[in-house]
């Protein structure tokens, strides 16, 4: 088992990238990862493998735009960490594109060598794709580089793949896991499995104490995933919803907290 990590060690890791993003290095962000590390951007997208597919995200997605994190707050739970964010990419025809995301980061390695091993980008492919339809002709334009870019680095089946991310649960999955909510901010939540915090099981009636009064802010819907920015017992956390392999029935619900 690998050492304790403090929370500044493993923040220093996740601020890394924004950071080499906005200079642009290429190799310090993939740098970031370790060797057999995994981009998951977004969810429900197909993953990138390794140091040499990365590196492919990178010069697809990254390295053409310039990019913003406005972050809001950041929660650290064991080795992961959460963003809960806004992003905001200026691609090369001037259009600006604002997603609201939550970034997740699985950490590994030792506390003075930490590596990111999975990122997971929480957001709606179909909210940047209806923001570039309404831009008009700098909208257009941007699509019309971004296909090229994506079969050039990525190949027809990395297109797809990247395209597969607008499947999921969506504004059903989103629906199920608001009512999930609503429910536990009353204590009437149904038999659902219950992590508070992630990795930690409750029973139903220790969940329905435990979630009492619960808020909610923003609910997004990725994959065959919905996270939501909420607050529980006063604190900021993040509630993430699995649901089965088909339908959108809730199956798992794991709130990533700091106490």
């Amino acid at each position: 088992m690998s050492a304790v990590a403090t929370r500044d060690q493993l923040m220093a890791v996740v601020e890394g990238s924004p950071k080499a993003v906005g200079a642009h290095d290429r190799s310090a962000w993939v740098s970031l990862f370790s060797s057999d590390g995994q981009v998951n951007d977004p969810v429900g997208s197909r993953p990138h493998n390794g140091r040499a597919s990365i590196e492919k995200f990178y010069d697809t997605f990254i390295a053409p735009n310039t990019i913003t994190f406005h972050v809001e707050r950041d929660i650290v739970c064991g080795r992961t960490v959460w963003r809960d964010l806004s992003l905001a990419t200026e691609m090369s025809t001037g259009v600006v594109l604002n997603v609201p995301m939550h970034l997740r980061y699985d950490l590994v390695g030792e506390p003075d060598s930490l590596q990111i091993g999975t990122l997971y980008a929480h957001w709606e492919l179909a909210t940047m794709l209806s923001q570039l339809a309404t831009a008009g002709a700098a909208g257009v334009k941007a699509a019309a580089k971004l296909t090229p870019q994506l079969l050039s680095n990525q190949g027809i089946g990395g297109a797809i793949g990247f395209s597969s991310g607008i499947l999921g649960v969506g504004s059903k999955g989103k629906r199920a896991a608001t009512r999930f909510l609503d429910a536990a901010k009353v204590g009437r939540i149904p038999p659902i499995p219950v992590e508070l915090p992630a990795g930690t099981h409750l029973s139903t009636a220790d969940a329905n104490d435990l979630l009492a009064g619960v808020s909610r802010g923003k609910v997004l819907a990725a994959g065959r995933t919905v996270t939501a920015s909420v607050v529980v017992c006063g604190e900021p956390a993040i509630a993430l919803f699995g649901f089965e392999p088909s339908g959108h029935r809730i199956n798992r619900v794991r709130f990533f907290t700091e106490s």
